[in-house]
């Protein structure tokens, strides 16, 4: 070998190398917080958690103008450059609408699975959770236990049978396995049914029985929904399922069921939704309209008590 070769084969350690300490080494390898330009962020691939400019989110905001985000987001490296938000999507909005440009993030190589359980996990520990965010996270932890090797024995069953990965999960939860199963039974309803569950119009174990229908089932069944201004109870979405199951479910066994009178059952009082929907706001759901019915009808009542007693 030539001695050019030979020279340039040796490895010389550098001056900074000869002179860096044990701890400055560790230190280099630690997580460090760094800020990061938010147009280089992007969401989280199929981020199942909704992300509101609601009034939660301007008190949020308020407090990044003031103080900034005082704790980091977790970000990971993107293939083609740029990062992708594992926990923290919130705080990304609350910035974009303080008018910051950038967010305190710490950087993680993660794989796809580990993100996901990341991310979820940190949106959990959420306060209000809805049903379909809980429904979606649970499913995509699942997914991503399954395939990291653990079990994950989801049936077609989840109301009786019994998922043991579903109860690693619930440990870190406070829930059930069976409760976490009826939870990802709701990822089988189409989004409209599944928006009435999220605004408390569905009740929640009806709603894991109409998962089994089948999508032009399901369509049947809110659109009989909507003419008739009825929800099913638990047994009657336990006879829908059952007819879908013995393939004699049609739009008319749908109506007969839903428009039966049900036990102690008392007559309904009716009004009109485009009578009413004009006053209320938008972004108002079906329950902030029924609370502000029944005070109007209070301060009604209490104004003509006062006014017979001055009689």
């Amino acid at each position: 070998m030539a001695k050019n070769d030979v020279r340039n084969s040796i490895k010389l350690t550098s001056v900074d190398e000869l002179f860096t300490t044990e701890e400055n080494r560790a230190d280099n390898q630690r997580e460090k917080v760094v800020d990061i330009p938010l147009l280089e962020i992007s969401d989280f691939p199929s981020h199942p958690f909704k992300v509101k400019a609601d009034e939660a989110m301007l008190e949020m905001a308020d407090s990044v103008t003031q103080y900034g985000v005082l704790v980091p987001g977790l970000v990971r490296p993107k293939v083609d450059g740029g990062y992708e938000m594992v926990a923290g999507h919130r705080r990304k909005k609350a910035s974009e609408l303080a008018g910051k440009e950038t967010m305190p993030c710490i950087i993680r190589e993660l794989d796809d699975d580990a993100a996901t359980i990341i991310m979820v996990d940190s949106n959990l520990q959420r306060e209000s959770i809805l049903p379909s965010e809980k429904a979606f996270a649970y499913r995509m932890k699942l997914e991503a236990m399954k395939r990291q090797g653990q079990r994950t024995d989801l049936t077609s069953r989840p109301v009786v049978e019994k998922s043991v990965s579903a109860d690693i999960l619930g440990e870190n939860t406070g829930e059930s396995g069976r409760q976490i199963q009826r939870y990802i039974r709701l990822t089988g309803l189409i989004p409209s049914i599944l928006q009435m569950v999220d605004d408390n119009q569905i009740a929640f174990r009806p709603a894991v029985e109409l998962s089994y229908l089948s999508e032009n089932e399901q369509q049947d069944l809110y659109n009989t929904i909507q003419s008739e201004d009825c929800t099913p109870s638990l047994s009657q979405a336990q006879r829908i399922k059952k007819f879908s199951q013995e393939g004699r479910l049609n739009i008319d066994v749908i109506y007969t069921i839903l428009t039966e009178e049900k036990p102690n059952q008392k007559e309904k009082f009716h009004i009109q939704r485009e009578r009413v929907d004009r006053f209320f706001p938008k972004n108002f759901t079906e329950k902030q309209k029924e609370e502000l019915v029944i005070q109007l009808l209070e301060s009604w009542y209490k104004k003509r008590q006062w006014e017979q007693q001055e009689r």
